[in-house]
């Protein structure tokens, strides 16, 4: 495992990379990583995921963006322009230090498949697949839910705020609090306007976690994939048991999630997309 920093527009930006265990190399994996506390709640499934991913035969990159984690700023510095910078140099940065050994597979987990579509629209990198983990659509959604996290701990305290308030006062340029980050106007506006556009190229793999056994894909998800497919996509959807990790109290694993990644990329692997 290598560690390290890598020059951003804004200021250094930490990194992870773990070399693959096998050779010949069977591709290149970059993880974009979701919104605030989410990424560190989720912090041990991802390093979970890249270790097996290495095993098999995968260099993997996961960075912390600007203003997040151990890279340079505060979060309340970070600009969504600059988490895409951040991961265009990252891919760079992968690229250069895998030398070229297999395809590119980008992995998303909730916002990050955000991030994944604008780098796919702007840079347009050759990508042998996209897996997405409980992928967000829809940036004002998101950021809704995001604000809720506020609204919460004001009830708590006798006061009550609504998103509309919220959002008014981030529109008129103040930065506000949620959940210990401070948010601000220029980087909610930015999410707000984010939607999942379908990869140009390779196969989709679109996972959802629920603890109810034997549930569905959301409803949502099924129009958004539809459509897709409707487009020419190549789409696979799988819902796996357990806990949604990403914004639990505690730290948690989910197996079976780690289990199906790694199974749809040796069958992207059979097919010859990424051998």
């Amino acid at each position: 495992m290598e560690a390290g920093f890598l020059p951003g527009c804004a200021g250094p930006v930490f990194y992870v990379l773990y070399p693959t265990a096998r050779t010949p190399a069977r591709g290149r994996v970059l993880f974009v990583p979701p919104f605030a506390e989410e990424l560190n709640k989720a912090r041990r499934m991802v390093a979970l995921q890249a270790r097996l991913m290495a095993r098999e035969g995968y260099t993997v990159l996961l960075p912390d963006l600007y203003g997040c984690g151990d890279s340079g700023g505060d979060f309340g510095d970070a600009r969504w322009e600059t988490w895409l910078d951040d991961v265009t140099r990252c891919l760079d940065h992968l690229e250069a230090t895998s030398d070229d050994q297999g395809p590119l597979i980008l992995w998303g987990l909730r916002a990050g498949a955000l991030l994944i579509s604008e780098l796919l629209a702007t840079r347009a990198p050759s990508v042998a697949a996209t897996v997405l983990w409980q992928p967000v659509t829809n940036g004002e959604q998101h950021l809704t839910q995001f604000l809720r996290l506020r609204m919460a701990a004001a009830m708590m305290g006798g006061e009550k705020e609504s998103t509309g308030q919220l959002r008014g006062r981030l529109e008129a340029g103040e930065a506000i609090e949620v959940a210990g980050y401070t948010l601000a106007p220029a980087l909610a506006e930015a999410l707000a306007k984010a939607r999942l556009a379908p990869p140009p190229h390779g196969p989709v793999y679109w996972f959802e976690v629920s603890d109810s056994e034997g549930a569905a894909l959301s409803p949502g998800s099924t129009r958004t994939l539809d459509a897709w497919r409707e487009q020419g996509v190549e789409a696979h959807a799988s819902v796996v048991l357990g806990e949604p990790f990403w914004n639990a109290p505690d730290i948690l694993e989910v197996p079976a999630l780690l289990e199906h990644t790694m199974d749809c990329l040796g069958h992207t692997v059979s097919l010859g997309r990424a051998a």
